[in-house]
């Protein structure tokens, strides 16, 4: 029988101990391993699986932490162990957070003129730079409608996908990226969200771009794109808050398009000057 990790009140019903191992064995964790980390006993985690002992609201949160659980989940842990949720969900708009909101602007504005831009957990865009709009210059207003969907416009047969030299490779990426975080997460509205642009449909013609006339050794897979005429190339870089004490934070991901070639750089520097 398979546990599954949920939050809310399915979480309360099932209690903790199913879930920390749950986490646990997603992990590949052994609970005499688990319990070296965390200070305790490998007898106690046992109890606290089964139910035959109730964690203090501090080993709830040391476990989560050593079992890297996402923030969300760990109010969901600590919801079925009789406990308030410790972390608070402040929606991004809420004047608590304006320093964080001007944080990313000044650091996505920054960047220009290569693209950044700001995600959370669905991939939904909470701001973008200039570079970035660059990118989606042309797309139908019906893709562009907010919320805006980075993975969407990304694959979309109307939006970024036909400009995308290698399609396949940075479809395949995309897909294996967000089946990990799934994994990690087990979101129903991030799974859903896979479902649905995995099914988009690849043209025949999309394969890997043709071989430049002077070879690049790229560092990492590029995302090579047209763009009125000119073939770009980027690769991505992904960044997060660091201990965030926040879930609306901790859900946030910054990513950066850094040129993978000097024409790249160069056309980016000349657009925006």
């Amino acid at each position: 029988m398979t546990t599954t990790v949920t939050s809310g009140t399915a979480s309360r019903t099932e209690g903790v101990g199913p879930l920390l191992r749950a986490w646990r064995e997603q992990r590949r964790v052994s609970q005499l391993e688990l319990a070296l980390r965390a200070g305790s006993s490998a007898r106690h985690i046992s109890f606290v699986e089964t139910g035959r002992s109730r964690p203090s609201e501090e080993m709830v949160l040391r476990l989560a932490e050593h079992l890297d659980v996402p923030v969300r989940e760990r109010n969901a842990l600590l919801l079925a162990a009789g406990y308030a949720p410790h972390y608070p969900e402040t929606p991004l708009d809420d004047p608590a957070l304006e320093v964080v909101r001007e944080g990313i602007e000044r650091l996505i504005s920054g960047f220009e003129p290569y693209p950044a831009l700001v995600v959370d957990a669905r991939y939904d865009v909470v701001a973008a730079n200039r570079g970035v709009m660059m990118l989606f210059d042309g797309m139908p207003e019906s893709l562009l409608t907010p919320p805006l969907n980075a993975v969407r416009l990304t694959l979309h047969p109307r939006g970024l996908a036909p400009r995308i030299r290698n399609l396949r490779e940075w479809r395949g990426h995309l897909l294996e990226q967000m089946r990990r975080q799934i994994a990690l997460h087990r979101s129903e509205p991030l799974r859903a969200l896979y479902e649905e642009v995995a099914a988009f449909p690849v043209p025949d013609s999309a394969g890997s771009p043709e071989e430049p006339a002077e070879p690049v050794a790229y560092f990492a897979l590029p995302m090579v794109v047209e763009h009125e005429g000119r073939t770009l190339s980027f690769v991505s870089s992904i960044s997060t808050f660091n201990t965030p004490m926040d879930v609306t934070v901790a859900e946030l991901a910054v990513e950066t398009l850094l040129p993978a070639d000097p024409a790249t750089a160069k056309y980016l520097q000349s657009w925006l000057s």
